[in-house]
């Protein structure tokens, strides 16, 4: 049953954003915006393919246990991307309320992201090791963790200042994915329900999807 529930689930989660986001790039162009946020979504589903392609494999055949490689990989390419979701979702920013300079704001974002991908890079996180060690993924995630912070910081403020009613919830997404994702970092490994989830945490990324793409959709038409 949960091979079932599981992999139809994440099918539905990456044709969606996959789809929003072609979509968006090839719709939107020559817009900068829409094609920004579209390669944001496809790299969010690209990434997440990585991991969730070889866990739906190893639960519907064998099981996880025979796919630790695979899926200790897929996990490593997820934290990547995800870092450059991140960094896109910054520049997303910046286009919709055209944010000029800010180089210490810029450089901020590059720390935390390059500080991120660095950690993820050492031996030490073991991630083919069926006991990958919890102290380092505490402190892959604390810098990420941090550039997630200051990105919802940012939409937060511009969308109030701004009245911006399309993305006035952007902020939320990312404090819902975190919210999720955090316990799953901390507790999974010794309470395996916990990463039960990751589900709502998905669903909190398609909502950011959504976002992005509902707004291009409605300055598609007013422009009409």
């Amino acid at each position: 049953m949960q091979a079932i529930i599981e992999t139809s689930f994440d099918v539905i989660y990456l044709i969606t954003v996959l789809t929003l986001g072609f979509l968006m790039i090839r719709k939107g162009y020559p817009n900068k915006e829409p094609v920004l946020f579209g390669v944001m979504a496809v790299t969010l589903g690209l990434g997440d393919a990585f991991h969730l392609v070889p866990r739906a494999y190893a639960l519907c055949t064998s099981g996880l246990a025979h796919f630790t490689y695979a899926l200790g990989m897929g996990k490593f390419i997820t934290s990547i991307t995800m870092t450059a979701f991140y960094v896109l979702l910054y520049y997303v920013w910046r286009t919709r309320y055209h944010v000029q300079g800010r180089r210490g704001l810029t450089g901020m974002v590059y720390l935390l992201s390059g500080l991120r991908i660095l950690l993820c890079l050492f031996p030490q996180n073991a991630w083919t090791s069926v006991d990958a060690p919890l102290t380092w993924a505490i402190y892959r995630n604390l810098p990420f963790a941090a550039l997630g912070m200051l990105i919802l910081l940012l939409f937060y403020r511009s969308a109030a200042q701004g009245q911006d009613r399309s993305y006035r919830f952007m902020w939320l997404t990312i404090v819902l994915s975190f919210a999720f994702y955090i316990p799953v970092v901390l507790f999974a490994d010794t309470i395996p329900m916990i990463g039960m989830l990751m589900i709502p945490k998905t669903c909190a990324y398609v909502w950011t999807v959504l976002i992005g793409y509902l707004d291009f959709k409605k300055q598609a038409r007013l422009g009409q």
